[in-house]
């Protein structure tokens, strides 16, 4: 069958990098192609490459569009010839309506005036074709995370796609979400619609794909047909090695109590009702706690909320080091050592704009002066340290961060909370949207810290993580206590029960 989207021989280069050797990839109508690598393997410029973003002249190699060359001048040329890009940030204007939002930019007008009737009739078809139920008028801001997705898919259908192109579509979905796009993935693949599936979840990859590429340091490494391989291949193809342990945790010894929470209340605003309930839990030096939980389960917020960042305390009693913690905000935390490392970098982790090493110190500052002034020598030590082990891949420190591929912008948020010398450590969904060589950098961190007497919270949203690198876990529910387990009673049905509020019997 002929290809309906091919690149050859694609080569990209930006000021000291390349971020692209000679890349050749292909997709054919009706297919799922899935394309996978490690961050920073190139994955992102080639879709940026393929949709407009980077227009034709700035790279070397040819495009094809249904046997066609193809000479994208921007992305909306791209969309004209029949190709949309559905991004993790997605694209749509909460303030509006669904059907606001489906046909911004291009809305059906009768003589001078919008066609409203027209945009309602078709705003609810196109939600059929996605299987959504919704109404046309309802504002997109009330909509959660998957129900936006679906959105954004029926916006690129109202454009007459024929190709897709999905960047870690099923990053902040829940299970029961992540289902239903795959299910809706597989129905356009009847119809003929061709898509790019771009996803470090080698499951979802395996459950959809009909073939894989993997791309290492800029360069295609193999195309492999999905039911005559397995996920060590794709993985040692991604790494360029052999993985023998996904969850490498070194044996424990905790000692003392570091952080103590007891009987903990709080509400997101004064006034307002209890979002944390009677929360208790302890936390010793050299220790993993894992905490898990179903989405809005409150492990954000109780994080947010120690570190000083979320919400007014309504009762309770927390102590750091046998010392009363109140923080009231992140400075106090930092100043008593504890960290945050928050599960939205881009929000609340980075400064986009500016360079690794301003992000690397900024929450450091205080260590670093000299009287009223930062030592910049000393700063610059500190920054070239942390930028060497933890192995971020960027040409130097002056490197803007926003133009970091995500895991090499997650080891940029570890290093900044590194650098505060915290003695407790707490990590909001480290490996979300990350590779799994970068996953495995994260988790000997994690060990290393461990080693050095400081005591770690992860929260993950993924199970074998929790299991794999927790001393004992905590699942929350509706904002409460649903069970604490150690490793050696921990299995993922007692887990799930607890973070949905029941107890599960041991047979």
């Amino acid at each position: 069958m002929s290809a309906l989207l091919e690149a050859r021989s694609i080569t990209k280069r930006f000021p000291g990098v390349t971020a692209l050797r000679e890349v050749s990839f292909d997709l054919r109508p009706g297919e799922i192609h899935a394309l996978c690598g490690e961050n920073g393997a190139g994955k992102s410029t080639l879709i940026k490459l393929l949709s407009g973003l980077h227009p034709h002249g700035s790279y070397d190699g040819e495009l094809f569009f249904d046997g066609a060359p193809a000479q994208f001048a921007s992305i909306a040329d791209a969309q004209r010839t029949g190709l949309a890009v559905i991004y993790q940030e997605l694209a749509l204007v909460d303030e509006l309506t669904v059907a606001e939002n489906l046909f911004l930019g291009c809305e059906p007008r009768r003589g001078a005036l919008i066609d409203w009737d027209r945009i309602w009739r078709d705003g609810r078809a196109l939600l059929a074709r996605v299987g959504l139920d919704l109404a046309p008028d309802t504002l997109v801001g009330d909509l959660g995370v998957g129900s936006k997705q679906l959105v954004e898919i029926a916006k690129a259908l109202g454009k007459n796609a024929r190709v897709l192109i999905l960047d870690e579509p099923t990053a902040a979905l829940a299970e029961r979400e992540v289902d239903t796009l795959l299910e809706l993935l597989r129905d356009l693949r009847r119809r003929g619609i061709a898509c790019i599936y771009i996803s470090h979840k080698l499951d979802e990859v395996f459950a959809v794909a009909d073939r894989i590429t993997v791309l290492r340091d800029g360069a295609t490494i193999i195309t492999l047909h999905t039911p005559a391989t397995n996920k060590n291949e794709v993985i040692r193809a991604m790494v360029g090695r052999e993985i023998t342990e996904f969850f490498p945790r070194h044996a424990s010894h905790p000692g003392e109590v570091l952080l103590s929470v007891d009987d903990l209340c709080a509400a997101a605003v004064k006034g307002g009702p209890a979002r944390l309930h009677h929360i208790s839990f302890e936390l010793r030096a050299g220790e993993v706690l894992g905490i898990g939980g179903l989405m809005g389960a409150g492990r954000t917020e109780l994080l947010m909320h120690l570190f000083g960042a979320w919400g007014t305390r309504l009762s309770g009693r927390v102590q750091l080091a046998g010392r009363p913690l109140d923080a009231a905000s992140p400075v106090a935390a930092l100043a008593a050592g504890l960290v945050l490392a928050s599960e939205d970098r881009k929000r609340y982790g980075l400064i986009l704009a500016e360079s690794i090493g301003f992000n690397l110190s900024l929450s450091s500052i205080s260590r670093l002066r000299r009287g009223a002034l930062i030592d910049e020598e000393r700063e610059a030590h500190a920054n070239q340290g942390l930028f060497s082990s933890l192995r971020v891949k960027a040409p130097s420190l002056e490197t803007t961060v926003g133009t970091l591929s995500g895991g090499n912008q997650q080891k940029v948020v570890l290093g900044k909370a590194l650098m505060t010398e915290p003695r407790v450590v707490f990590l909001d969904e480290p490996t979300r949207g990350i590779d799994v060589g970068a996953k495995l950098e994260v988790y000997t961190l994690v060990n290393e810290l461990t080693a050095q007497g400081k005591a770690v919270v992860l929260v993950s949203s993924e199970l074998p993580e929790l299991l794999g690198m927790s001393d004992r876990i905590l699942m929350l529910h509706d904002g409460r206590v649903g069970g604490v387990f150690p490793k050696a009673e921990a299995t993922p049905e007692r887990l799930l029960a607890a973070a949905m509020g029941r107890t599960l019997t041991a047979a």
